[in-house]
């Protein structure tokens, strides 16, 4: 598959400088959004079938503030609010032919930091391998993914249950072990491309949820 035919999931982030999110916020409403636009594609059906069909689930993470976060919220797409991070996603476009507003966004510039403990983790728990070093825009991208996989390894009342829930998830790092362990019992792990940051095939999430624990037994 050339370039040519590849698509990509759009995520914007706002991170204006006085007041940047959360990282764990930001993750989790990153995982948040791409949920939002599998469970319910509305009108972009077909953008959404066209980028899931090439086998590829590519995200790109980009950031705005001011009046380049009013100009993503002008195109086609939703924004989710999640505690301090709001994180838009639009629908898939071709790899290189991205909107010119949101094609002019900085990738970079998203080291965002948790200036308190996050609060209780309660299902689904998006687990970030703690060996890794990956920027938030990196890790957002990869928080999503993790999220995408574990929906589609959901049954339906999985999914009922997930809705129920407002689709939300906790993200969490965990150590060595309690990743290993895991990502050997089955669960949907994440394993990168390397296209930046890090080693291609890296294990960077594992999904958790007890309905998970359930199709795993049974497969």
């Amino acid at each position: 598959m050339n370039d040519a035919e590849l698509m990509v999931l759009p995520l914007v982030v706002r991170i204006e400088r006085a007041t940047p999110p959360e990282r764990t916020d930001a993750l989790e409403a990153a995982a948040s959004a791409v949920l939002s636009l599998l469970d319910d594609p509305g009108e972009w059906a077909a953008e959404l079938h066209a980028w899931q069909s090439t086998g590829k689930i590519r995200k790109v993470v980009r950031r705005a503030r001011g009046a380049e976060w009013r100009r993503a919220l002008a195109l086609p797409g939703r924004t989710v609010e999640h505690r301090s991070a709001e994180v838009r996603v639009h629908p898939p476009v071709p790899l290189d032919d991205w909107p010119r507003d949101l094609a002019r966004l900085q990738v970079s510039g998203t080291e965002l930091t948790d200036t308190r403990e996050p609060g209780p983790a309660g299902p689904p728990v998006l687990w970030e391998n703690s060996r890794l070093a990956m920027s938030a825009g990196k890790a957002m991208a990869q928080a999503g993914h993790a999220a995408q996989l574990a929906w589609w390894a959901s049954d339906a009342a999985g999914r009922d249950a997930w809705r129920a829930s407002g689709l939300t998830v906790s993200v969490r790092a965990a150590g060595r072990e309690s990743f290993d362990a895991m990502a050997a019992a089955g669960l949907p792990v994440v394993r990168d491309a390397g296209f930046t940051e890090i080693e291609p095939g890296s294990c960077t999430f594992v999904a958790d949820a007890p309905w998970l624990h359930g199709r795993v037994a049974r497969s």
